[in-house]
């Protein structure tokens, strides 16, 4: 047999009886090569290569004795080859099992040993700290001694580090000031580490201290030199001894200015490298230098936000033509922020925060460079942005202006919060409360200017009396022509009202002439005034005007109420101090003059003349003026609503100026209410006077028509002329007008259908529902037409029903008032042409 490591091979290439199979061992099965196809093939093709070898014979038979016998030793040899690995792996199991024993009594003698250990540290721990009793009794003065010589021997190192720095102290001293040099601090600055370096600054400090008060001569503004050499030279003789002294300050800061410049050179390399502990290490040092300002400048200075925004900042406001013009419509949606300046805010988002990790990376005292770098943000890029956006707007007009100012502020404020809610070098952590500080400090900064003083209340009212002035120019000038076209006594006593009207018109026009009046903000405000097609040839003095524009409308009013609905919340929103009470006091000055004075007044002015102009009763009453009164009252009301609900409560905060506020309204509300009454009670005279004048056209005769008129005539007319010439009546006067006049029995039927049309027209007026319901106060316009009609039983019928009950008609209330007294009754049969027949005077007796 082959041995075990020998390849499949045959023994003898000589022809054998008995040939034996090939040899192979286990480590041709442990090979990583090992197929077992190619096994297979090597064994087919050791048994076919002996048959190959002799001659062929054709058309022999397949012979497969060569190829059993073949896997039969191979089979042999695996079968010997698997009781040889059985027999190993049995040793193997053992030496495990072996092994796993120790391995268990192993853990278990190192356990013991492990509490063996603890306990012994327990035990000692307890000498040492003194906590158990054996210990105070025995062993605790042991634990104390350890403890105490501690004590003594840091204290004892922090000596020896003391007198070594002063001996190395001295000895750079020494050098300064005898031989003027600095070698050692020059080796140390060198050495590279960034504890060497902190040290350097920190001992050329030393020397500096050192040397104002060994060496006061170097630190005097100019020196006086000392053999010629003090100063100038950096020698000096040294109180008259040959020893020349040098000029320690000057050989100091040099080497501190030396040592700032490396560092700083050292710093900018790492920065650019992105190397943040190396920057952190040189920030230090500076900080020992001059707490670090120059490595904060250095850091702000040379940051690519700066570097880029350098050149955007100043760059032209842009922006479409139409976006600025509706800016200037006070009837337009409030913009946005101006796209450049919200480009410019968006990035410094995202720069500060991304820039606090890296500033508390970079420096030990971030919050100082935190601090600058925002002041850098706030005071150069956007203050500079800002400025430029409201530059812009403030050459569009004064409205533009104030709505980017308060667009403008209200981002950067989202922008402050946005800050303080990322936490910025505290991220994720709250912001500290001096960044905090700071941002809001910033923010206000930005907007001072605007806010000086009462420049912005006082731009706030400039810009609502221009709009309301355009509002109601059609209407002032209108006004204006009518009191100086009118030459009444009355019309004579309004002319302080009449000037009112035209310095206000003239100041307009001066406006729109003026030549800081931006194209934007003079089309715009034409406008409003409804003159923007009016040829630029024409003067506005002469325009033509309808009798609409003379009228007050109850539109404009509501917009000049927006308008100032909208200053009010920018004030608000913009507001940075503590005098919201007098900005409102101002605008409600500007409200009653402009609106109460100027357009409340001048309209119930005129209505006031217009009623006045009726007193004469010659000519039948024009009522005409009266919607216009309407229109006025709801402007008023809307007026009064406004300042009550808006202006007057945030004045709280000042009791004098809200009481201030409210007297102010209350005289006006009682001025414009004494003005409404005048014009109801002159237009109630007023129609007294025509209704009594038509009344006293009544002819005696009206309601005894004569028998020889035909028979259909009046009852085809059945009313007399006189009610058909009044439009008007008042129910008094006709109660009082039917006791005058005899009436005969056809002329009852005309009574009862002029008083019929009386009633119906009073009810086609707007007055109170339960007058004109049945059984109301005009009722009795028709029981007062019945009572010359009905006979006599019917009269006294109408009597017992309870008909002459109740007082007289004008001194009652509800259904009192559609109920005849019983003076009235009899006044009224006693004018019927049969109330001297002996049935109606036994009617008459019952009452």
């Amino acid at each position: 047999m082959m041995p075990d490591n020998a390849s499949i091979t045959t023994f003898n290439t000589a022809r054998t009886v008995f040939p034996k199979g090939p040899s192979f061992s286990l480590e041709d099965f442990s090979s990583r090569d090992f197929i077992v196809k190619e096994f297979i093939e090597a064994l087919s093709d050791t048994a076919i290569s002996g048959r190959r070898s002799s001659a062929p014979i054709p058309n022999q038979p397949f012979d497969p004795k060569p190829l059993i016998r073949t896997f039969e030793f191979a089979q042999q040899r695996l079968g010997e080859l698997s009781g040889d690995l059985e027999i190993r792996e049995n040793e193997l199991s053992a030496a495990v099992r072996r092994a796993e024993a120790q391995h268990s009594q192993n853990l278990i003698t190192l356990g013991r040993k492990l509490r063996q250990t603890i306990d012994s540290f327990q035990q000692l721990d307890t000498s040492l700290n003194g906590t158990t009793l054996e210990s105070a009794a025995g062993q605790g003065g042991t634990g104390n001694m350890a403890v105490e010589t501690g004590r003594r021997l840091e204290e004892l190192d922090r000596q020896r580090r003391r007198a070594l720095d002063a001996h190395f102290l001295l000895e750079c001293w020494d050098g300064v000031c005898n031989r003027g040099e600095i070698t050692l601090l020059e080796n140390l600055r060198r050495s590279g580490t960034g504890e060497a370096k902190v040290r350097s600054a920190h001992i050329a400090r030393q020397l500096l201290r050192i040397s104002q008060r060994l060496d006061p001569k170097s630190w005097q503004e100019n020196p006086s030199p000392s053999n010629g050499h003090y100063g100038s030279s950096s020698e000096d003789s040294n109180g008259g001894s040959d020893t020349p002294r040098r000029n320690t300050r000057e050989i100091i800061e040099k080497f501190s200015e030396t040592l700032e410049k490396d560092l700083l050179k050292q710093f900018d390399e790492f920065y650019r490298k992105a190397n943040f502990d190396g920057m952190k290490d040189c920030a230090t040092v500076l900080q020992d230098f001059n707490s670090g300002s120059s490595a904060i400048a250095l850091f702000v200075n040379q940051h690519q936000f700066f570097i880029d925004r350098s050149q955007l900042v100043t760059e032209e406001i842009g922006g479409d033509a139409e976006s600025w013009e509706r800016l200037a419509d006070p009837d337009a949606e409030l913009p946005g922020v101006e796209p450049s300046l919200q480009s410019l805010l968006d990035e410094v988002k995202v720069v500060v925060q991304e820039e606090s990790a890296i500033i508390k990376r970079a420096f030990p005292y971030y919050d100082q460079v935190l601090g600058r770098f925002l002041q850098r943000v706030f005071q150069q890029s956007i203050q500079q942005r800002l400025e430029m956006v409201l530059d812009k707007a403030n050459g569009v007009s004064s409205l533009a202006f104030l709505r980017c100012l308060q667009s403008s502020r209200g981002y950067i404020s989202a922008l402050v919060d946005d800050l303080k809610a990322h936490g910025l070098t505290e991220h994720p952590d709250p912001i500290s409360s001096q960044t905090a500080l700071l941002l809001d400090q910033q923010l206000e900064e930005l907007f001072v200017p605007y806010f000086v003083g009462s420049s912005y209340i006082e731009r706030e009212k400039r810009t609502l009396e221009e709009l309301f002035n355009a509002l109601l120019f059609r209407f002032t000038s209108s006004q204006a022509r009518r009191k100086k076209a009118a030459t009444t006594f009355m019309a004579s006593l309004s002319r302080p009202g009449t000037e009112l009207l035209s310095t206000t018109r003239d100041a307009f026009i001066a406006r729109l002439d003026s030549p800081d009046m931006s194209p934007i903000q003079r089309r715009m405000l034409l406008q409003i005034a409804g003159l923007a097609d009016i040829p630029e040839t024409t003067r506005l003095t002469e325009i033509k005007l309808s009798e609409e524009d003379g009228q007050p409308n109850l539109s404009d009013a509501k917009r000049m109420l927006k308008w100032l609905a909208e200053a009010v919340g920018r004030g608000l929103e913009l507001s940075v101090n503590t005098d919201t009470h007098k900005d409102v006091s101002a605008l409600l000055n500007l409200l009653l003059l402009t609106m109460g004075e100027g357009y409340v007044d001048v309209c119930l002015d005129a209505a006031l003349d217009a009623a006045t102009a009726q007193e004469s009763g010659k000519t039948e009453p024009d009522f005409s003026y009266l919607p216009s009164v309407r229109t006025t009252i709801s402007i008023t009301t809307l007026m009064i609503m406004c300042i009550n609900a808006v202006l007057i409560p945030l004045a709280a905060g000042s009791i004098t100026t809200r009481r201030d506020m409210e007297k102010r309204t209350t005289q006006a509300t009682v001025r414009f209410e004494d003005k409404i009454n005048s014009i109801e009670q002159k237009t109630i005279d007023a129609t007294l006077t025509w209704v009594g004048r038509l009344l006293s056209g009544q002819k005696k005769n009206d309601f005894r028509p004569r028998d020889t008129v035909d028979s259909t005539a009046w009852l085809e007319r059945l009313q007399t002329p006189s009610s058909l010439k009044s439009p008007w009546g008042v129910r008094g006067l006709l109660l009082e007008h039917f006791k005058r006049f005899a009436v005969s029995g056809p002329g009852g039927l005309m009574v009862t259908k002029d008083m019929t049309q009386y009633a119906e027209l009073l009810k086609s007026w707007s007055i109170d529902d339960d007058a004109k319901a049945p059984g109301g106060a005009l009722d009795v316009l028709l029981e007062v037409g019945n009572l010359f009609v009905i006979g006599e039983e019917a009269l006294r019928e109408r009597i017992r029903g309870g008909a002459a009950s109740g007082t007289t008609g004008g001194g009652g209330r509800g259904n009192q008032e559609a109920k005849l007294s019983v003076q009235e009754v009899r006044a009224y049969v006693s004018r019927r042409e049969d109330s001297n027949t002996l049935a109606m005077q036994q009617v008459l007796n019952t009452l």
